[in-house]
């Protein structure tokens, strides 16, 4: 046992390599989540208008929370499974697996159960106008039903990846988005099922990737999951909750802002010449675009998750930094071309989810421009979280995952549309990426340079001892 964990490739392989590896299925099982949500848009914007798209926005926050439950458990496990590996106990690993999945599942069906209970007074919370609270409420009675297998599937895969089967994740997500994409067209085009239609097509996509994951985790590489596995104990749960709370804090910031930001949107959209409906449509569309982007660049980070963990603990921590540096330096790439397309291409962008007025395209295309203003540096924050997750350091990772939502967008969110109405809640976009772009620098600065001294440190512990 101890010598097939000394050769484990995570520890051996090339960095780039292992970043082909597990980054590149990463990426698609997230693009493939971001897509679920954009190509239900797609098609209700297409076959509903305007309030459809709107009703899918106000809906959002549910999903948000959703893969936040999926990080706590997912990232979480899966970062206590290789750390511990790393430190050559294969034994304690797969309770961390076992507890995961159990933790994952009863999540999704306890978020089912009261979104089901309180629909009507969540949706309103979340900034719903009165004409279209009736599309959300529609859409999210049905897809409800399908938040215990978005949960797993999310969370599962990120297992699955640590187990070091990175390709498989992908499978599973791609199967269900294929899935849905094919059932959207039949259920919302061909049968003119509406919101309803979309909603069924989602849930059974993500029924299919739920199944997959649970006939994966059934025939683990590392070792087999045995029903002793399964029963969640105090000890393995804690751990996981607290290294995988920095991802979960993250989405959850983003489900606050997305609430308040709805909100905010509804105020001061009815007090413009824009109407309380079209600022919610047009900043769920750009917000779900730019979701795509992120998508990637978590993906980026997710990938280098198992790499700089096991590594961490094995100490060999030159390619713990290597695998970080090569993900931003990806990061960025992916970043600056999104930045310039967003500002090229915004009309394009908006009008692939269906017609509007002119007033619906002029606002789309401001916010897409200002909001997003400082895309290009946007990969820094979620790259670092990650990080600093992967080496068991989840205090750093919540706090970097609080600045750009909690700390710097929230308070401008609220400040600056009193000045400049509905214009303030764009300018807070940019504003809030920067900052936290400036704090995410000097975190990780910081923690390399300590990174370093541990190194030498290490170094000259071996030399002693020779």
């Amino acid at each position: 046992m101890e010598e097939k964990i000394k050769i484990n490739p995570l520890g051996t392989e090339s960095v780039p390599k292992l970043m082909s590896q597990f980054a590149v299925p990463s990426i698609v099982a997230m693009l493939v989540g971001a897509l679920y949500n954009i190509i239900d848009q797609l098609f209700i914007g297409h076959a509903v208008g305007t309030l459809g798209n709107a009703a899918t926005n106000i809906a959002f926050p549910l999903t948000t929370s959703c893969i936040a439950l999926a990080l706590l458990f997912g990232i979480g496990g899966a970062s206590c499974f290789n750390l511990t590996l790393g430190r050559g106990d294969r034994k304690k690993a797969m309770y961390y697996l076992g507890n995961s999945v159990v933790m994952l599942i009863f999540s999704g069906l306890l978020l089912c159960v009261i979104t089901e209970i309180f629909l009507t007074p969540l949706l309103k919370g979340f900034g719903s106008p009165n004409d279209v609270l009736p599309y959300a409420k529609e859409y999210v009675r049905i897809t409800a039903a399908g938040f215990p297998f978005l949960v797993l599937t999310t969370g599962g895969g990120h297992l699955i990846r640590a187990d070091g089967s990175p390709a498989m994740t992908m499978i599973c997500s791609l199967a269900g988005a294929v899935i849905n994409t094919g059932l959207d067209a039949l259920f919302v085009l061909v049968f003119d099922m509406g919101m309803a239609g979309a909603a069924y097509a989602t849930i059974i996509g993500q029924f299919i990737s739920a199944v997959i994951v649970l006939v994966y985790l059934k025939h683990c590489k590392t070792a087999p999951l045995k029903r002793e596995h399964f029963i969640v104990k105090l000890k393995y749960a804690k751990t996981v909750a607290s290294i995988g709370m920095a991802s979960c804090f993250n989405q959850l910031a983003m489900m606050v802002v997305q609430i308040v930001l709805n909100n905010s949107l509804k105020h001061y959209g009815a007090a413009s010449v824009y109407g309380e409906s079209i600022p919610i449509a047009c900043a769920g569309i750009v917000m779900k675009v730019n979701q795509v982007v992120f998508s990637i660049v978590i993906g980026l980070g997710q990938g280098t998750q198992p790499i700089e963990s096991f590594n961490y603990g094995a100490k060999k921590y030159s390619r713990v930094r290597e695998a970080y540096r090569l993900a931003v330096l990806l990061g960025a790439a992916i970043s600056i071309v999104s930045f310039i397309l967003f500002q090229l291409c915004p009309r394009q962008i908006i009008g692939l989810f269906g017609d509007g007025t002119e007033s619906y395209f002029k606002f789309g295309e401001k916010f897409f421009r200002i909001f997003l203003f400082f895309t290009w540096i946007n990969c820094l924050q979620p790259i670092t979280t990650t990080f600093f997750t992967s080496i068991g350091k989840p205090i750093k990772g919540v706090f970097l995952s609080l600045t750009r939502q909690i700390i710097f967008f929230l308070p401008c969110l609220i400040i600056l549309p009193l000045i400049f109405d509905i214009n303030g809640i764009i300018y807070t976009g940019p504003i809030s990426d920067f900052l936290s772009a400036i704090v995410t620098i000097a975190m990780a600065a910081y923690e390399f340079r300590i990174m370093k001294k541990m190194e030498i440190s290490e170094a000259h512990i071996i030399k002693e001892g020779l």
